[in-house]
């Protein structure tokens, strides 16, 4: 996790209060005694995927939305290992899918191990997630896991369907970010409502919409970069025929981008050029004013019945989805 990140993590458990950095500390334990627990071979490699970390968003956003102050639970900290349980292996099978050999860095566990040992560790970290929300004895979690990975899965079959075609619409894209990532948002606030018998509904969309833009911001990263920053090349998302909306905007303002054949671009110097020539239209900033309007969106939503602390706190998160992109 980046200075950055931790930081933007650190203050929102500051303002969530309560035990917000010890149900943190338990989550991240649990995952690793999770992963300890497949042998050497398997558990290795869950164990790395989980080390590799990121921003823990979603457990994060599981235990803000139960409440402010936040009060550790077993079915608190279950739920929010679940969802990044489910998080990471969506990366580790998005990584064999796409072929890739770095992940935030690092080498992923498709070019570390190969096809077969990445599809199984993605499939224990998937089976480990439900394990804990069904050990906890209550049915509602597990039905709200359950429907976001259908809805996951249905998202990446739209992506590869959708892949090279350069005519996709404004509301096919945003559905696909929807349920690429804004459903996985969307069930961790769910599972942290339901935890602390919070306003589900409301929270619910305002966990979506934030992913929404947490989604149109990463694919903005993927055109700006830095490398260095993103573990991966400038354009990845060119080069697996991704078409994202900063692309669908740059076209837009560019006739030459309009009449880009996306399967000419088959190099990482091809990528970084086109990814020039799309920030030099200005869809970077049409996109993030995009990004930030489903931001304001999500806060609009917050009901009044929630309490102050556990509104800023919830408001902080949704801030910091836009400031890791400033």
């Amino acid at each position: 996790m980046s200075a950055q990140a931790e930081a933007s993590v650190q203050a929102v458990a500051n303002a969530g209060g309560g035990e917000t950095p010890a149900v943190m500390a338990a989550v991240e334990g649990r995952m690793v005694e999770l992963a300890g627990q497949h042998g050497d071979q398997l558990g290795r490699y869950a164990a790395a995927t989980i080390a590799a970390g990121g921003k823990r968003l979603r457990p994060l956003l599981v235990c803000v939305s139960s409440g402010v102050p936040v009060v550790r639970s077993e079915q608190l900290v279950r739920a929010a290992v679940a969802v990044e349980l489910i998080h990471a292996a969506t990366l580790v099978h998005d990584d064999v899918l796409d072929d890739a050999a770095l992940r935030r860095g690092r080498p992923t566990v498709y070019a570390s191990g190969g096809r077969l040992m990445a599809t199984a560790t993605g499939d224990l970290l998937l089976s480990r997630a439900f394990h804990e929300l069904a050990a906890g004895g209550v049915l509602a979690p597990v039905q709200v896991l359950s429907r976001a990975a259908a809805e996951l899965a249905a998202g990446e079959l739209m992506q590869r369907g959708d892949g090279w075609d350069m005519s996709l619409s404004l509301e096919r894209y945003l559905e696909r970010c929807r349920l690429k990532t804004g459903v996985l948002f969307r069930a961790s606030c769910e599972l942290g409502a339901l935890s602390g018998d919070g306003p589900v509904e409301p929270l619910a969309r305002f966990g979506e919409s934030v992913g929404i833009a947490f989604q149109l911001l990463d694919d903005v990263l993927d055109v700006s970069g830095p490398p260095e920053r993103t573990g991966k090349p400038r354009g990845t998302d060119l080069l697996d025929g991704t078409v994202t909306l900063p692309l669908i905007e740059a076209m837009r303002r560019d006739r030459e981008l309009a009449e880009l054949d996306l399967r000419s671009v088959r190099t990482t110097e091809q990528a970084a050029a086109v990814c020039d020539a799309i920030a030099e239209t200005g869809a970077l900033g049409v996109v993030r004013t995009r990004a930030l309007e489903w931001v304001a969106g999500a806060k609009a939503v917050l009901p009044a019945s929630l309490g102050e602390a556990q509104r800023v706190t919830l408001e902080l998160v949704a801030d910091g989805v836009v400031e890791r992109y400033s």
